[in-house]
């Protein structure tokens, strides 16, 4: 962990990133690509710690209300936050300037925050938005080794739906030959539909890899599942979207299940939703 002072506080739309690297790791992580241009080891947490004070100074221009999202790039709940509690100081600007606040993280340490996406949520907006990819607990350990499982995060999403905050699912990647089967689709969805999320993010059947992530990827096949890797040079080459053969039936599934418990399933509608507030009117950009 090394700290840093970040020159703004937002990307665009809206985004903020506290934390740069992650320990979770997760061996599908696309944050590993060379294309973001890491000049640090990827598990040596870049803390950006003046990232409160830029916020806050923000904040109080007393601009357009609008939903603050954090953790596209890295997760916002890193184990160093047990005790930074910098994302809860995030939360807290939110909850005082009267913002709402989007939050995607793999971690169950968001539950030490609820009490504060309760608050957003009854006078503007908050969202928990978490990652569920892989129902078998044993292959979670693998492909996802420092975090907690898919049925820890299920418990998280209980605890949000009792509070009443909404919540959205990322259900990607989904891996060729590990995790593109009927069951484990079949076996996320029911957590997600028996937890009440508002929607469900899935693009594909499949997963992407470009430089930095495919190698590091591949690398953790041969450990775990010699012979894999080969699997997928000789089906995908170098292609960034890598599909399961089975992509079409399983979205067919997918789409289906969604619209029969009245989920949103489009990523784009699922986007729009995370951004309004409940007035549901169309809100300026943070930036002009």
């Amino acid at each position: 962990m090394h700290f840093v002072d970040a020159k703004a506080a937002l990307s665009r739309p809206n985004g903020l990133n506290i934390y740069r690297g992650c320990a979770h790791g997760c061996v599908y992580c696309d944050s590993r690509s060379t294309c973001y241009q890491f000049t640090h080891p990827f598990e040596d947490i870049e803390v950006k710690q003046n990232t409160p004070a830029l916020l806050e100074a923000l904040l109080q221009k007393k601009r357009q209300k609008i939903v603050i999202s954090t953790g596209s790039m890295s997760d916002p709940y890193q184990p160093c936050e047990k005790e930074l509690k910098l994302t809860r100081r995030f939360l807290e600007l939110i909850d005082q300037y009267g913002f709402g606040a989007s939050v995607h993280t793999k971690s169950d340490l968001v539950l030490r925050d609820i009490d504060l996406f309760e608050s957003i949520n009854r006078k503007t907006k908050s969202v928990l938005q978490m990652t569920l990819t892989v129902a078998d607990e044993g292959l979670s350990r693998i492909l996802e080794p420092n975090v907690c499982t898919t049925a820890r995060r299920y418990e998280v999403l209980k605890a949000f739906q009792k509070r009443g905050v909404p919540t959205v699912v990322w259900m990607t990647p989904i891996l060729p030959f590990l995790t593109d089967t009927e069951e484990n689709l079949r076996a996320i969805l029911d957590c997600c539909f028996d937890a009440g999320v508002k929607g469900i993010v899935c693009w594909n059947a499949g997963m992407t890899l470009r430089s930095g992530d495919r190698e590091y990827y591949y690398r953790a096949l041969d450990r775990h599942f010699p012979g894999l890797s080969g699997r997928y040079r000789r089906q995908y080459g170098d292609a960034y979207e890598v599909n399961s053969p089975d992509n079409e039936r399983l979205m067919r599934i997918f789409h289906a299940e969604c619209e029969k418990h009245r989920v949103i399933h489009d990523p784009d509608e699922c986007f729009r939703y995370i951004a309004e507030i409940a007035d549901r009117q169309t809100q300026l950009p943070l930036f002009e």
